[in-house]
């Protein structure tokens, strides 16, 4: 298979294939930018960054929001160097922004068992913001044992280990500019 971006050797060897394409991402990107800014249009918003994962997303995706907003950063760990989630989150970095009365958007990499972003709401609810909501890039709904969803998704995956656009694997493989999924030999057994 040939890669975009003339990627090859040993950061090639592991993809079995783009599920999307970097083209993809940034037009289903761009319509959650716009669907954002007209729901939120008048209203004091503030974007919540999950890192690491979600800094690609979140960066391309407030370019497409047209109005005036705030941006915050949080991180959360419950996956350390692990493929699925250990269950038990913490935080890593606290958000500096104060949220209370505000209309905070939480932006994440992928939803799939919603442990760390049911966790991270009902902390942030503690803060007194006036509405929570959720902006996924992906969402793998057949791993979810939380009731929590998002209110915004880019793209619905089945249960598939993936990697690019900020998703990694042990820190590696954030920076490809597709997401993918990896040759069987290489996906990491937990």
């Amino acid at each position: 298979m040939e890669l975009p971006h003339g990627i090859t050797g040993k950061l090639a060897e592991p993809i079995e294939k783009i599920l999307f394409t970097e083209q993809e991402i940034q037009e289903r990107v761009k319509a959650l930018g716009e669907q954002l800014t007209r729901d939120y249009q008048g209203k004091d918003l503030l974007v919540v960054c999950v890192l690491k994962g979600s800094l690609y997303f979140t960066a391309d995706l407030i370019r497409h929001i047209n109005m005036p907003l705030s941006l915050d950063f949080i991180s959360v760990s419950s996956y350390g160097d692990a493929t699925h989630t250990s269950g038990i989150a913490r935080i890593t970095k606290d958000l500096d922004e104060d949220i209370e009365d505000r209309h905070v958007v939480i932006t994440e990499d992928i939803l799939d068992t919603g442990l760390t972003l049911d966790y991270l709401v009902k902390l942030l609810q503690l803060r007194n913001p006036r509405e929570i909501k959720i902006c996924t890039l992906l969402d793998k709904p057949s791993k979810r044992i939380t009731g929590i969803r998002a209110d915004y998704s880019g793209f619905e995956i089945p249960n598939l280990f993936v990697v690019g656009y900020g998703l990694d694997y042990k820190h590696k493989y954030r920076h490809l500019p597709f997401i993918c999924t990896f040759r069987d030999e290489f996906i990491p057994k937990d």
